[in-house]
This record gives structure tokens, C-alpha cells and sequence, in this order.
């Protein structure tokens, strides 16, 4: 008997459980994969494993429902693998160690793997399963979700048809995700020079920020620390002669970076302070709501390092100050919904570079276009260069969705109300997959799932069974 044999819904439980006993951290999912494609080859369904180690299934309609549209499930197979400093578990090597408390299922010191196992699950459940109608089955398990969307990003979808997609990596019951955006990463290097200046070395800081998702979080008017930071440059340049030596700023381009400092060399010390308190005085009344402790300071300090030269360090303060960041647009079409954003994430020094990176998002792919060629159209005029490491497709929001019309009143008629249709500013396999496939038409939802890539994640159980109804549900009415 295995923990969650006595759960209902039983096959979905029952699939998840082992799920749970093979290790599929990110990067390490060939054993789970070989999984899913054993269960394709003892059920005799066709399937398809890549080499990235995504695995396509399919099945047939059944009775009623031969002419029916093709319906994709889809979710990723890896989960963050995360567990307490006093855990001794492998997760390289070890399943979980599950456990039922009240109306949640854990594992006992790691992340349980719910985001996004349980829509693994629930497809295999609808794969195994011969008394739930459905048109014919696509369900693709794709890997490296969490590390950016790796398995999605390298998926041929040549022989993809499904005309709807189900995407359970939701984690919020009741409600129904309709658009995310794509996003774009920009790594702007621009070139610099070095040569002596005679001044007084000092520490500018710029901290006690709040931070936050970049796109989550981005409409928040949250300070940037990189963006305070050329702002203070500029004010400073304007009251004595100044040198950059050094700058660095922010740990992630697609967090809002809490702080950064730059080690300078001025001329003038006591204007520099003054202008410092000055402009400390002004932001905390800017931010006396958003980001109520910020704080900018300048003290004394010690360095060997030669300064920028004078044109360089303005070039450099030039960017910082005029780059744009936060929110550009929002939504017409879904209230409070970010249309397109953007966050200088990180900034830091070498000898003879300074790198800016950059997370472009947004929801229609034409405004994304636009704000890249702003910053590059800046960082150009500037004397730098611009690389793209990495950029995948918005899935935007339509006005008309036959898929969501069906979902709504499968949702009405589970739970006797109206659902919650939202839209993400951030980052869905959805919009990938929509790229591939432009006349996809894409739901996201999922059960209730608390403090996901922790070891307190919890999957409560009476949203997975309702969610479960909600599946079949619209299955059944895709016809």
C-alpha cells in the first residue's frame, strides 16, 4: 500500500506516488522520461522521446469522439530539488519520502515536486483510463522547466496537431491563466578605458531595497538599485569631477536588484557627500511607500585600481541614467495586467567592460521587439554592443477563445461559479509552445499549491480531486 493510496482521485494519486519515487530534479530526468515512455510501450501507445528527453504520447479518441479536435495535456517533468540543510537525502539519487497531513501531501525534508508532477499525473491518469471521453490525445511531458524552460525552448513540434492545450502548472485553484509573457535577455557590454585621476576615493551604495520578481513584482514601483545608482553618478558629475572604478549591482536579470555600489574617485568630497544626503532625502520621500528603507550613502575607501577615464565614466553613468526599466505599457484588453516590462537586473566591471543584463517581458511580441531596440538602440549610441542569449515567444491574450469559452462552463458546472480568468506577467511554457503552434489555444490552471521549490510545499488534496472533475469535465466537452 503505498501513502496516498487511500487519496481520491485514486489513479491521479496513484501516478503521482510513483512520480515522487524517481529522482527528476532539474537536468536530471532521463530516469523519469524512460518512465513515462515504459508506461507508453506497456499501454501500446504511440510516443515519441527526444533527445533532450521530452516525451510525446498519444491516444486515439474514444467512441463519439472521432471527429473531435485534438487536445494537448501538457506539463513539465522536473521539479526544483530542494530540501532542509539537516536532510540527508540524495536527490540525485533517492525518490521522496511522502507524506498526508490533514489535507495536504508533503515530502518529509525536500520539495515535493507538486509543480509540476501533479500535471504528469493527471495525464497519465486520462492515458491509462478507458471510461473517460475524450477527442484524440496529445500529451506532451517536457524537461527543464524550471531552469528555463529548456525542454519546451528545444521541442520539434512538427508532428504536434492539438488545436487546445491543458497546461496544469498553475497554482492557484478557481483560477484560469489566459496570457504570459515571453521574454527576452539582453547582455549590453560597453567598451571602457582607464587612466589615473587625482581624487578622493570613496564607497556610493545604494541599499536597504525591497527587490522582487521582475515580472511578478515589476508593477509594484519598486526602486531598482542600478537605476538609483546612475542617477546618483549623474547628480554627482554635476557638482564635482568624478571617476567610475568599479561598479556592481544586483544578483539576477530577472530579479529587481536590491542594491549596488560603486567604488569612485571625486574631486570634491565634501559637495559629493552633500549631494549624496541630498538625493538620499529625495528618494526616501519618493519611495516612502514602495520601498520605505532605501537608502544611499558615500564614505571614504581604499582601492589600487585605476579609474575609468573621463569619457568613459560618463558614457557609463550616461547608460545607467537613461536605460529604460519597469513598466511600459499596461493592458487594455485585462485590468492590472503589465503588458510589457523590462529590469536592468544586473551591472558589474571588468578591466576594460561594463556588462549590463537586462529581462525584457512582455505579452505582445511586437512591443518586446520595440523595448530591445531601445536599449540597443542606446547602448549603440553609446559605443557598446549588444548580445541575446536567450528570447522566447508572449503568449498573448485572445479576445476569442473557444477553449475558454468551453472551460468556463466546464467550470460552472464543477463548481456552481464563475472562475477567476487571469493573466501572467511572467513566464509560461505556454508561450513557447504557442510560438511553435500560432493557432494553439491555451488554458493554464492547476489545484491549490502552497510554498512551492521549498521543502514546505504542500499539494492540498480536495483541489486535486476538484481540479481533477475540472479536467474531465472540459475533456468531455471538447467534442
Amino acid at each position: 500500500m503505498g501513502v496516498l493510496s487511500g487519496l481520491q482521485p485514486q489513479a491521479v494519486f496513484h501516478f503521482f506516488e510513483e512520480l515522487c519515487a524517481i529522482p527528476h530534479g532539474s537536468h536530471n530526468t532521463k530516469a523519469i522520461s524512460d518512465y513515462l515512455v515504459a508506461f507508453a510501450e506497456e499501454r501500446h501507445l504511440k510516443f515519441r522521446q527526444d533527445e533532450l528527453n521530452n516525451v510525446i504520447i498519444w491516444k486515439a479518441p474514444t467512441a463519439g469522439y472521432e471527429h473531435a479536435p485534438a487536445v494537448m495535456i501538457q506539463g513539465h517533468m522536473d521539479m526544483v530539488a530542494e530540501k532542509d540543510a539537516d536532510c540527508p537525502k540524495d536527490m540525485e539519487k533517492e525518490g521522496l519520502d511522502l507524506f498526508v497531513e490533514g489535507d495536504a501531501v508533503g515530502a518529509r525534508g525536500t520539495t515535493l515536486g507538486g509543480d509540476d508532477g501533479i500535471a504528469v499525473a493527471m495525464a497519465l491518469a486520462v492515458l491509462d483510463g478507458n471510461d473517460i471521453p475524450h477527442g484524440p490525445l496529445e500529451c506532451l511531458f517536457t524537461v527543464d522547466e524550471e531552469v528555463g524552460m529548456l525542454g519546451a525552448r528545444g521541442l520539434d513540434a512538427s508532428d504536434l496537431t492539438a488545436k487546445y492545450m491543458l497546461n496544469v502548472d498553475s497554482e492557484e485553484e478557481k483560477v484560469l491563466t489566459v496570457s504570459c509573457a515571453g521574454s527576452t535577455r539582453l547582455v549590453c557590454t560597453l567598451p571602457v578605458e582607464r587612466s589615473a585621476f587625482r581624487g578622493t576615493v570613496c564607497a556610493l551604495t545604494v541599499d536597504g531595497l525591497m527587490g522582487g520578481h521582475s515580472g511578478e513584482e515589476i508593477h509594484k514601483c519598486r526602486a531598482n538599485s542600478n537605476i538609483l545608482m546612475g542617477r546618483a553618478l549623474i547628480e554627482l558629475m554635476n557638482v564635482t569631477g568624478l571617476r567610475i572604478i568599479a561598479l556592481s549591482g544586483g544578483a539576477k536579470d530577472n530579479a529587481i536588484p536590491r542594491d549596488a555600489k560603486a567604488l569612485i574617485a571625486v574631486e570634491d568630497f565634501a559637495a559629493a557627500k552633500a549631494a549624496v544626503e541630498a538625493l538620499d532625502t529625495a528618494v526616501k520621500n519618493e519611495y516612502r511607500t514602495a520601498d520605505p528603507d532605501v537608502q544611499i550613502g558615500l564614505a571614504p575607501a581604499e582601492t589600487d585600481l585605476v579609474p575609468l577615464d573621463e569619457n568613459s565614466t560618463r558614457r557609463v553613468a550616461t547608460f545607467l541614467f537613461c536605460a529604460p526599466n519597469g513598466v511600459q505599457m499596461m493592458s487594455a484588453e485585462v485590468a492590472g495586467l503589465v503588458q510589457t516590462s523590462l529590469n536592468l537586473g544586473q551591472v558589474s566591471t571588468e578591466d576594460s567592460t561594463v556588462t549590463a543584463r537586462f529581462m525584457i517581458r512582455s505579452s505582445v511580441n511586437s512591443q518586446a521587439a520595440e523595448t530591445t531596440e531601445k536599449v540597443i538602440a542606446l547602448t549603440k549610441l553609446l559605443g557598446g554592443t549588444v548580445d541575446i542569449p536567450a528570447a522566447y515567444s508572449a503568449w498573448q491574450y485572445r479576445p476569442e477563445s473557444h477553449l475558454r469559452d468551453v472551460m468556463v462552463e466546464a467550470f460552472r458546472a464543477v463548481y456552481g461559479e464563475e472562475p477567476k480568468i487571469a493573466a501572467l506577467h511572467a513566464g509560461l511554457e505556454c508561450g513557447i509552445l504557442s510560438g511553435k503552434m500560432p493557432e494553439l489555444d491555451c488554458i493554464s490552471f492547476g489545484p491549490d499549491l502552497m510554498n512551492i521549490h521549498t521543502p514546505r510545499e504542500r499539494l492540498h488534496i480536495a483541489s486535486t480531486e476538484r481540479t481533477w472533475a475540472l479536467m474531465l469535465e472540459t475533456l468531455k466537452r471538447l467534442k
